[in-house]
């Protein structure tokens, strides 16, 4: 067996426009995340990995944070996909550490909406509590991440 130089990957050009919105997470990005633990904001390295999957009809990407010492504090990937019927996005975490999954941008907490510069949902995190976080990932996404190459 001979391992195939992976790419990216595309879009499919039959899958919903609506879609493209989260093509800006294609592609391999190192990043500081900022994280407010106990009133005090944390600089932490993180990684983001994005591909096209599933023929280009979705979008998978793969986050991981470590903290200053280099210990793995988040692991995890989301699946994106939307849904021309309804007019939705479903997008799905998994939280590898955990082993569990979370709905993020359900409908009974305000769906995905877009502002203009902004990608905005809601979700509950089942492991921090159930409490709620709001993301905010801005369409100028790839000028705050530095390329890891």
């Amino acid at each position: 067996m001979d391992q195939v130089e992976q790419e990216f990957g595309k879009a499919n050009p039959n899958a919903p426009a609506a879609l493209s919105r989260f093509a800006f997470l294609i592609g391999r990005w190192r990043c500081e995340a900022r994280v407010l633990t106990n009133g005090e904001w944390q600089m932490l390295q993180a990684t983001w990995l994005g591909h096209f999957i599933l023929d280009g009809y979705a979008i998978a990407d793969e986050y991981r944070m470590t903290g200053s010492s280099g210990e793995l504090l988040v692991l995890g990937m989301n699946l994106r996909t939307y849904d021309a019927t309804k007019q939705t996005f479903n997008i799905k975490w998994l939280n590898a550490l955990a082993g569990t999954w979370v709905d993020l941008g359900p409908e009974e907490l305000g769906g995905v909406t877009f502002d203009g510069q902004s990608i905005i949902y809601a979700f509950k995190e089942p492991v921090a509590r159930s409490r709620l976080y709001t993301r905010h990932l801005h369409e100028h996404f790839r000028k705050a991440l530095h390329v890891a190459r």
